[in-house]
């Protein structure tokens, strides 16, 4: 037998709406989507009502520079206890949760829903933990997170993590079992969300498979191949919910200062996080690059502190063409009165991404009347991008099977590169975990 402890996993208990609950307003979608479009938080409110829903135990990120926001966080953590006290969320015996996702995309993306061990996870710049971040963590975007976990006594996740399993060994199995599995949900879900279903796995024989399939990816024989030799062993990558999953080891961090005995920690429900994980491998997991949108600008002026800062061309076709060369760097670009493409003849990084962010940053520091949003899904970059006073930055996809190796080689990626789906393909959340003792 596997012990799942070595791999950095738990075998959770869970908590999931009560059979009288309407799934399809229960469910919504992670609450770091539309961050410039209140019209959809508006939309998913109407339509929720009065129904119990995921929504009473989030902040959507649009409302983090609301007047009222420590109103609303005490909400959420009163809606917690009320959500327990009432038994609209029930328990269900240790076990994971083997999910399946259709969307306006793809016919499935397939998941599995676990608690990591957050001693196995480090988001620190060239950690070398079992569970690391694919992206640059920004310490600055941790404490309104922090304080609403803080204070809360559930969590609800909207985090995934990737494996990389290309032959489909650790997920891909379990479906086999479907007809032998009982099943905790299959419904649709709102605002285009698609659909989604989840069944539970607890048998033992089940769960020591899942077990030895992960530790075959990590076995020194087959990293070495994969990777190179001495490199030490990531077994899951942090590919959405980056910062939320670093809220939770910063809190745990700080429960075990404040803790004068160690050995009361060891199973702490704050020392876990629940995540889905999903394979590299899927079919049904695309990869988007994740755009940047620019408000308050003024579009000549950044054009010509980008050509002064770096090397590059302005074509404005009023057409978004890539170039022939799949090697060269480049952008596009859309505003109130042109669309373009950037080429950079001399890039300063491997990724496109890595050499306009630097750029960007600084370009805001030295226009603070201007601010940068980050955003999934070309249409919506553009649509935002042609309003008066925008600027769309539509950047180039990424291929994730290179994904592992950059991260073991070079270390996190530039904040916010990529994103895994559309907007609308983003988890939504379902499953709850107490990550407090009683």
């Amino acid at each position: 037998m596997i012990n799942p402890a070595d791999l950095g996993i738990q075998i959770p208990a869970v908590l999931v709406p009560a059979a009288h609950i309407d799934l399809s307003k229960w469910a919504v979608i992670a609450c770091d989507q539309y961050t410039s479009n209140p019209e959809y938080w508006a939309e998913v409110r109407r339509q929720i009502g009065a129904s119990p829903s995921t929504l009473d135990l989030i902040l959507p990120e649009v409302y983090l520079d609301d007047p009222e926001v420590e109103t609303k966080i005490q909400q959420i953590n009163g809606r917690m206890q009320t959500f327990l006290a009432e038994k609209i969320l029930v328990p269900l015996a240790p076990g994971l949760v083997l999910l399946d996702r259709r969307t306006a995309h793809v016919p499935s993306r397939k998941g599995l829903l676990l608690a990591v061990d957050l001693e196995k996870y480090d988001y620190k710049q060239g950690a070398k933990s079992l569970i690391r971040p694919t992206e640059e963590t920004i310490a600055d975007r941790l404490p309104p997170r922090i304080k609403i976990r803080e204070g809360g006594i559930l969590e609800v996740p909207h985090i995934m993590l990737l494996l990389d399993d290309p032959e489909q060994t650790v997920i891909e199995p379990l479906f086999q079992h479907i007809p032998d599995l009982p099943q905790l949900y299959d419904f649709e879900l709102m605002m285009n969300g698609g659909h989604l279903a989840g069944y539970h796995v607890t048998a033992p024989a089940l769960l020591n498979q899942i077990c030895q399939a992960l530790a075959r990816l990590i076995e020194p024989e087959v990293t070495d191949t994969k990777y190179g030799a001495a490199e030490a062993p990531l077994l899951f990558a942090v590919g959405d919910g980056n910062h939320s999953l670093a809220t939770a080891k910063a809190i745990w961090e700080k429960i075990k200062q404040q803790t004068a005995d160690p050995n009361t920690l060891h199973d702490h429900p704050a020392r876990y996080c629940l995540v889905e994980v999903v394979n590299l491998y899927d079919e049904g997991l695309i990869f988007h690059p994740i755009h940047r949108l620019l408000f308050n600008i003024d579009a000549d002026q950044f054009f010509r502190e980008l050509q002064r800062d770096l090397r590059c061309r302005i074509i404005n076709t009023g057409e978004l063409n890539a170039p022939d060369n799949p090697e060269v760097q480049y952008f596009h670009f859309c505003s109130a009165t042109t669309t373009g493409t950037v080429v950079i003849d001399d890039p300063t990084s491997v990724l496109t991404v890595g050499t306009l962010q630097p750029f960007l940053d600084a370009y805001l520091r030295r226009h603070p009347e201007s601010r940068i949003d980050y955003i999934h899904g070309d249409d919506n970059v553009r649509t935002l991008g042609q309003q008066p006073g925008n600027l769309g930055l539509l950047l180039p996809p990424l291929n994730k099977h290179d994904l592992f190796k950059t991260v073991i080689r070079d270390g996190a990626l530039p904040r916010k590169t990529f994103s895994m789906g559309e907007a609308d393909e983003k988890r939504f959340y379902f499953e709850a975990r107490k990550i407090r003792r009683d």
